[in-house]
């Protein structure tokens, strides 16, 4: 089958990291500061209009989807199956470029002209945590509670999946260039060892990178105290002023180590599958600190006129098979359970790649990145902007 050429959806993936904006239950809404955009879901709704209406409008980022030209496209079947028309675009290229364009609106109860957008997990937790997001009907959407994997049920910030579906997930690690330097374990190789000075990128994001320098230092990322974080970024700071780290990059660090520029780096899985095309010598690693797995979810704004069909698609990419086909195309995690069992009759020598369908096992030291409130945040982000030049 044809497959998706080097990775092109992103130039800079913002906030990957499990990093989310609320505490808890969602029905306890925290106050963000975006003065007076408080809103109550409950409130702010629009007639459904799906019944007389057989409409979606979707904003998604690039490239996140088979090909829609195709006739047996996954949306083109949806399409067939439900007589419901999308208005599909490709218009989301960063999560607080994203948030910029709609907030005034979704801030002010007023439509946004979409039933569904799909953002990764820090903005969908900050948008929930605003009350700008629809909660999904649980009985209209039985395959996303009966299929979706065990590793993203429960996140903090909507523990039942009331307000949010993964579209596709990924795991944020190591990856290498075999033929530049030796198999590098740990993200604490990746700062210390001294064949690897200058040619090492760490990401842009803070809860990314820093997810893993709390590891090193002995904390928990998903409860961390203001002395770990402390211990965390003066050990990044080390690491910076020996000369160890080469830059803070977006997604462009795959480039840089295709081609031998660098030699490891700190990366995103579904770029080292797509490197893989073109290098083998490009190795994933799981840290020994652990993976850190993140999200982008399906979320209904405020004021959606056709929720009943952005539910009616929401099951539809949770039927294994169809998650099967969207997973061959797109390379990252597929969130289904019984995906895997289904990509067999689609793309056999992807059954086994764990990066598309990792184990339990692969899974099992995942780790969270605590939610914080604004002041942490601004403080926590001029500390990572002091130490990283951002």
């Amino acid at each position: 089958m044809s497959r998706q050429p080097a990775l092109t959806r992103r130039s800079l993936l913002q906030g990957v990291g499990i990093g989310a904006a609320v505490v808890g239950s969602a029905l306890v809404l925290p106050r963000f500061s975006v003065p007076g955009a408080q809103q109550d879901p409950a409130q702010c709704r629009a007639e459904d209009l799906s019944e007389s209406q057989k409409q979606l409008i979707i904003s998604n980022w690039p490239a996140y989807i088979d090909p829609r030209r195709q006739p047996e496209s996954t949306l083109n079947v949806f399409q067939e199956r439900t007589g419901v028309t999308v208005d599909y675009t490709d218009d989301v290229n960063d999560n607080a470029e994203f948030f910029a364009k709609v907030r005034n609106q979704l801030g002010a109860c007023e439509p946004i002209d979409r039933d569904m957008m799909m953002l990764t997990d820090w903005m969908a937790a900050r948008m929930i945590g605003l009350g700008w997001i629809q909660p999904i009907a649980k009985d209209k959407v039985p395959n996303l509670h009966a299929n979706l994997i065990e590793p993203l049920r429960g996140r903090q910030w909507d523990p039942d999946r009331q307000y949010s579906a993964p579209w596709q997930s990924g795991l944020t690690g190591i990856a290498y260039n075999a033929a530049e330097t030796g198999e590098v374990k740990s993200f604490s190789e990746l700062l210390t060892r001294t064949e690897l000075k200058g040619r090492v990128t760490l990401l842009s994001e803070m809860r990314d990178t820093m997810g893993f320098m709390l590891r090193i230092v002995g904390a928990d990322p998903g409860d961390f105290t203001p002395d770990e974080w402390a211990d965390a970024i003066e050990e990044l700071r080390k690491a910076v002023a020996a000369e160890q780290i080469r830059a803070f990059t977006g997604n462009e660090y795959i480039q840089d180590l295709t081609a031998g520029n660098i030699a490891a780096c700190e990366a995103w899985s579904g770029d080292v599958i797509q490197a893989q095309f073109e290098n083998p010598d490009i190795r994933f690693v799981v840290p020994e600190e652990g993976l850190s797995l993140w999200s982008d979810n399906m979320i209904v704004p405020n004021m959606a006129e056709h929720q009943a069909n952005a539910e009616a698609w929401i099951d539809y990419y949770y039927e294994p098979e169809v998650a099967a086909k969207l997973a061959a195309w797109v390379n990252y995690i597929c969130p289904v359970e019984g995906a895997r069992e289904e990509m067999e009759k689609i793309d056999p020598s992807l059954v086994d790649n764990k990066l598309i369908f990792p184990s339990a096992e692969d899974l099992a030291d995942t780790f969270d990145f605590m939610p914080l409130d604004d002041q942490l945040t601004a403080q926590y982000e001029g500390e990572w902007s002091d130490v990283t030049g951002g």
